[in-house]
């Protein structure tokens, strides 16, 4: 039978170990994404894309939450937090910059597979921590309002 051994990892090996894995992933999206294109064509592979993250991103967003105790609904500060988290953080390099008390800028600096994005959140907005905004390859800004 076979044994894991993560107990016995040093922290700076988990934490290679967390990078490895998010590597892992992004390769399987990349792959994935490839092999739809192959069969169904572009158009078709960025329509199948789009729909996998929403449903990625909710059950990303679900475990973040339930895991490190972010409550629905809790504004921008639980975003910034719960964003923090996010498996792709791992790999790419982002920053939270704060304008005021109700804004908040999200910068994507370097990101792995994707252009640089920035999004400004404001309180305004229903913030509802269930589902994330997915940046398309073709957008560089996002501004929501």
């Amino acid at each position: 039978m076979f044994t894991t051994n993560y107990e016995k990892l040093s922290r700076e090996e988990l934490l290679k170990l967390i990078e490895v894995y998010a590597k892992n992933w992004l390769a399987h999206d990349g792959c994935w994404f490839l092999a739809a294109e192959e069969k169904y064509g572009m158009e078709a592979a960025i329509e199948l894309d789009t729909k996998s993250w929403e449903r990625f991103a909710v059950a990303e967003a679900r475990r973040i939450m339930k895991v490190f105790d972010i409550p629905a609904n809790g504004g921008l500060k639980a975003l910034e937090k719960a964003l923090q988290y996010r498996f792709y953080s791992i790999i790419n390099r982002q920053e939270i910059e704060w304008v005021d008390a109700s804004k908040m800028i999200f910068k994507m600096l370097v990101c792995t597979c994707r252009m640089p994005t920035v999004i400004l959140w404001s309180r305004s907005l229903p913030v509802v921590m269930k589902t994330w905004v997915f940046i398309s390859s073709q957008v560089q800004t996002t501004l929501l309002r």
